[in-house]
C-alpha cells in the first residue's frame, strides 16, 4: 500500500468513524416534537398514606411517576407537570426553594404553572390537574 492508498482509507475510516456515531443524533429545532411533550391521557390517583407517595406529605416535597413530576409547593399546594424538558428532552428536577423546575442540562427553568422563564427552552411545560381527597391525590388532563 503506498502513501495516498493509506491516507486514502484512513480519511474513509475516520468518515466512517464520525457517521456512525453521529446517528441517532437530533437536534431539536423547538418545534413540537414528541420527545418533548408531555404524556397524554393521564389520569392516575396517588394514596398518600402509601410509603412509596411519603415525599409529597411535605411541602416542597415531589416525586417522578408516570412521565411527569408530581409536587407540594412550599405553599401546600399540590402541582403536576411533564418530566422532561420542553427544549431537548432532558429530565428536569423541581427546585421547591425557588419555586421551579430545572434542566441541569441547558439551564432551562421554568415557574411551577410550566411557563418558561429561562431559555433556551422556548414552550411551557405541560401542565395536569390535581385533585385531593382525603389522601387519594389524582392527577389527571
Amino acid at each position: 500500500m503506498d502513501r495516498k492508498e493509506f491516507l486514502n482509507s484512513m480519511g474513509m475510516s475516520a468518515a466512517a468513524f464520525a457517521l456512525i456515531n453521529c446517528m441517532g443524533c437530533k437536534k431539536s429545532d423547538g418545534s413540537n416534537d414528541a420527545d418533548t411533550t408531555g404524556p397524554t391521557g393521564i389520569d392516575f390517583t396517588l394514596d398518600l398514606s402509601l410509603a412509596t407517595n411519603a415525599a409529597l406529605l411535605n411541602n416542597g416535597g415531589s416525586l417522578a411517576i408516570n412521565g411527569l413530576i408530581v409536587a407540594r409547593t412550599m405553599t401546600g399546594n399540590y402541582i403536576a407537570v411533564q418530566r422532561s424538558c420542553t427544549h431537548e428532552s432532558y429530565t428536569l428536577s423541581y427546585q421547591s426553594a425557588n419555586s421551579r423546575f430545572y434542566c441541569a442540562n441547558h439551564g432551562s427553568t421554568f415557574a411551577e404553572s410550566g411557563a418558561v422563564t429561562n431559555g433556551p427552552a422556548t414552550r411551557s411545560l405541560t401542565a395536569y390537574h390535581t385533585q385531593l381527597t382525603g389522601t387519594s391525590l389524582r392527577i389527571y388532563s
